[in-house]
């Protein structure tokens, strides 16, 4: 079944985008110097807005971190990930927020913006963490209407992302995937579908995650993730704890192959948030994801052309 919705889906479609890396500061040289073979990346959006940045009417107001993000952008499409919309939260979505997500949007033309299926915040308290949501109807028609509002602002759908939880709440009254799965058709969003978070999560709550990818409308998964974890003995048992700052481990690689079976060619990109590795471990994990994508780095990861990477070298 192929999705109508009255916002601009993507430009690009997914089956079309590859598979990419996320941005991160550190890497900004060797990306910039050699332009490795990478399909695209996916920047930190908060990393790139507010004052210093980009002001709400779009102007530049300088600052380094946009001058990289621009400069990627000249040779790789650009996926915008959002941690901190809490498009769940009780209080009103920022609209100054939206303002300056919009106008970097406009200025990097990104394939999609996403962001996290959970709430941040309370109050004027930000918890910079990603808090599961109550899996009710009630929280669906909360939500239905905020991610109408914010795909007004931004002109186009936005993908929501599932997210790791080491509680759940009394009140439930549904799955964590039937809860993703009716967001996505009553609000007319897309889906980012991370794997790690849904291996995580069924550690955590005992659940078969072939369960929840089988839950999933395919025609509205946009996006996998790929990431490690870690698992810390506790009272009782194991937690699985979502760190982002291991290799993806062989329970991720293992579901991402079901998921290919599932929904084919989606878009796939591996994070890395902490611990970083060399370079060159970072892009064997690559050559790894696009092993089992069917599209096999050459053996000597040829860059995109060698003038570009002449001309396109860091610059401070």
């Amino acid at each position: 079944m192929t999705t109508v919705s009255r916002f601009r889906q993507p430009a690009l479609a997914t089956s079309g985008a590859g598979q990419g890396l996320g941005l991160r500061p550190e890497y900004y040289h060797e990306i910039l110097t050699t332009l490795p073979d990478i399909d695209w990346f996916e920047a930190i959006s908060e990393n790139y807005m507010g004052p210093g940045f980009i002001e709400s009417d779009g102007v530049s107001a300088g600052g380094k971190p946009l001058h990289f993000l621009e400069r990627v952008r000249e040779h790789y499409p650009i996926a915008l990930h959002g941690v901190s919309l809490s498009i769940g939260g009780s209080n009103p979505i920022d609209t100054r927020y939206l303002r300056e997500l919009r106008a970097l949007h406009d200025r990097i033309e990104p394939m999609w913006v996403s962001d996290h299926l959970c709430w941040t915040r309370t109050g004027a308290h930000q918890f910079h963490d990603l808090l599961p949501l109550p899996y009710t109807d009630a929280t669906i028609t909360h939500l239905a209407e905020r991610i109408d509002q914010v795909q007004n602002a931004l002109g186009r759908q936005l993908l929501l992302e599932n997210v790791s939880s080491y509680l759940t709440w009394q009140p439930d009254e549904m799955s964590e995937w039937e809860f993703l799965a009716e967001v996505s058709r009553r609000a007319d969003c897309l889906i980012l579908l991370d794997l790690n978070n849904v291996i995580v999560s069924s550690h955590n709550h005992d659940f078969d995650p072939l369960a929840y990818l089988d839950a999933m409308p395919a025609e509205r998964v946009w996006q996998h993730h790929l990431a490690g974890h870690i698992r810390q003995d506790v009272s009782g048992g194991e937690l699985c704890i979502d760190t982002h700052d291991q290799p993806v481990p062989d329970t991720v690689w293992s579901l991402y192959d079901a998921a290919r079976e599932r929904f084919g060619d989606v878009a796939t990109m591996i994070e890395r948030d902490d611990n970083f590795p060399p370079w060159s471990e970072l892009m064997e994990e690559y050559a790894e994801l696009r092993r089992r994508s069917g599209r096999p780095l050459a053996d000597d990861q040829p860059t995109r052309t060698v003038a570009a990477a002449m001309n396109g070298g860091l610059h401070a």
